[in-house]
């Protein structure tokens, strides 16, 4: 594919020759083509050339004969021109530094987007290659370099109104502030003679950027929001795919002014900034679909911190297989949650997915034959079939204390949200003996674990014994792009050494080949996209129950529940790796390693 030199004459790019190029490149058929430009009158003044191409849906010629998607063709224009090709990605951009580039009137009136500027040069996104006189003229203004890039048009148009309003939103609610007031900032520089202006929390601004900020992390499919207060500046990061990426630096004061908008939202106390607070907002996405937002304040030394956790409802009608289940773990699962009374654990650190299961379980149980109740710190997600409550510490009322209130509420299905000591774990044993089934979760690392702190917590080993069903520990690993994702065989040494690892002390055939991560931007170049479980079902057999009430030892339960079948994390991960859906490091990084195991029969989870 040979670049094209512009041309002396400034010209945007022709429908006619952008065709020609592709018939010329051999990714459009001759005849295709010329019946688009038989039609372009219909398109004339519409939009880019390139989107009108990619809204014919047209497969390459070459294979693999992909569609020709907007994306794909810009990329392939940018080397027709000569010219890098960059994707637009908002989180890597600091908008309020580019924007002062040039104005939004310019940047619309010639189509470009500054991407990136330093001491040294200027970084300017364009779809129009043979357009330049604008790049002499901002080089002579800015006295600095200027790097022409080519970016998607669609990209570069939303973009230019995003970012604009938003800088533009952020300098009015900074300008409306007019200094700092310091409340809750340990280390507030006092200025002398400044006005200390308070900003207004309902200031169309501040808004503005809030509805924004809500707007893009549900299309970056954050998990959560963090908004951090700094000495001098704010700080906005995303949770996405279980890891944090920082979006933006706002000014300190207008970080204050969205946690205030935030907390009037969610009903929380806006004066009461020394204590943490807790509250829910429900809101819609663009395409109307519901989100909740669970939020969380804690002072620290600048000011109060907020975190926003996002609950997609959706999560509650899942099938079992798209959480990650395998047939026999979700059989186990099954048998386990489905009788009519005992004890269900559900363990693992925060953030590894257990109220999604619990909540998915629940969903499954609650008939309208029976009465599910919960009691959580706090109600993660509203759901219309449970009778919920919220443990309220402030007037003492706890988990041991709720679940005595709803033992008195005719219930069927009890989910406690975690059991933290002996009267809520006494509590819980009690309303298994008198016929119900209680969920609820613990803080260990693997299932046998929960066992053995059940007895430290001071349980009596025959009450175990008597209402226990089973244990289940998981985390969540990230899904390999399906995109991008590259088959290699399984032969480097180090992917050997970290196989043999992962799978140790169990004897497994090694797959002849796993999956590596690449990167494209369906997965935002990161290589995953998503998370699943994996998960390690200890059921409370007759000879496990036999070793409790001797009080035997986590490693004896271990190997005992290893030699019925129970398949640990990191072997149920092994499982993923062999199936191509995640990857060797991904596993060793969340499951603990196996200890006190005995060797199972051999098997390969290729």
């Amino acid at each position: 594919m040979a670049a094209v030199q512009p041309k002396t004459t400034e010209h945007r790019v022709t429908l006619a020759e952008l065709l020609d190029w592709l018939v010329e490149d051999k990714y459009v058929e001759p005849e295709a083509a010329e019946l688009l430009k038989k039609e372009r009158r219909y398109y004339r003044g519409a939009s880019h050339p390139l989107a009108i191409v990619a809204d014919q849906k047209w497969k390459s010629l070459h294979p693999p004969h992909r569609l020709l998607s907007l994306e794909s063709l810009t990329e392939w224009m940018a080397g027709r021109a000569g010219l890098e090709y960059v994707h637009i990605d908002p989180l890597k951009i600091d908008f309020s530094a580019v924007t002062e580039v040039m104005s939004a009137a310019y940047a619309t009136r010639f189509r470009v987007l500054p991407v990136s500027v330093n001491t040294k040069e200027a970084v300017i996104a364009t779809a129009e290659p043979f357009m330049r006189d604008w790049e002499r003229e901002l080089a002579k203004i800015l006295k600095l370099e200027i790097r022409r890039v080519i970016a998607n048009p669609a990209d570069i148009e939303r973009y230019q109104v995003e970012f604009y309003n938003l800088a533009k939103s952020i300098k009015g609610a900074n300008k409306a502030g007019g200094g700092s007031s310091g409340i809750g900032n340990f280390e507030q520089l006092v200025e002398l003679g400044a006005a200390n202006k308070q900003f207004d929390a309902n200031d169309a601004h501040i808004v503005r950027i809030v509805d924004w900020l809500w707007q893009y992390a549900f299309e970056q499919r954050a998990s959560d929001i963090h908004i951090e207060p700094r000495r001098e500046i704010g700080i906005v990061r995303f949770r996405i795919d279980g890891v944090l990426h920082q979006v933006y630096q706002i000014p300190a004061m207008v970080q204050a002014a969205m946690t205030s908008r935030i907390k009037i939202l969610g009903r929380m106390d806006v004066v009461e900034k020394r204590r943490p607070q807790d509250g829910r907002i429900k809101t819609r996405t663009l395409d109307g679909q519901e989100i909740e937002l669970r939020l969380s304040t804690l002072p620290t030394a600048f000011g109060e911190k907020l975190v926003m956790r996002i609950f997609d409802p959706d999560v509650l009608v899942r099938d079992f297989t798209e959480l990650g289940f395998s047939v026999e773990d979700h059989n186990r699962w099954k048998e386990m949650t489905e009788r009519p009374n005992g004890i269900v654990l559900v363990t693992g650190p925060t953030g590894s997915g257990k109220t999604t299961t619990l909540y998915s379980t629940l969903k499954s149980l609650a008939t309208p034959e029976v009465n599910v109740c919960t009691v959580e710190d706090p109600i993660e997600m509203i759901e219309g079939t449970f009778n919920q409550m919220q443990v309220q510490s402030n007037i003492d009322l706890g988990f041991a204390e709720g679940l005595r209130a709803l033992m008195r509420q005719d219930p069927d299905i009890i989910m406690v949200g975690e059991i933290r000591d002996l009267e809520t774990a006494e509590m819980a044993v009690q309303a298994a003996l008198t016929g119900h089934l209680v969920l609820s979760t613990l803080h260990t690392n693997d299932a046998p674990t929960a066992i053995t702190r059940l007895l430290e917590l001071g349980v009596a080993p025959y009450l175990l014994v008597a209402t226990l069903n089973g244990v289940m520990a998981q985390r969540l690993v990230r899904i390999l792009c399906k995109a991008c994702k590259s088959k290699v065989e399984l032969a480097r040494v180090e992917d050997v050494a970290a196989w043999d690892a992962l799978v140790s002390p169990w004897k497994t055939n090694r797959p002849s080949s796993i999956y590596k991560p690449v990167g494209c931007l369906e997965c935002r170049m990161t290589g995953f996209q998503g998370r699943v479980g994996i998960y390690e079902v200890l059921a409370a057999t007759s000879a496990i129950k036999e070793l409790v009430s001797e009080s035997g030892s986590e490693a004896k339960i271990r190997q005992l529940a290893i030699k019925e079948g129970m398949r640990s994390l990191r072997l149920s991960g092994a499982l993923k790796v062999g199936a191509g859906i995640t990857t060797i490091e991904e596993v060793a990084k969340v499951a603990p390693p196996a200890r006190d195991a005995l060797r199972a029969p051999e098997k390969s989870p290729a």
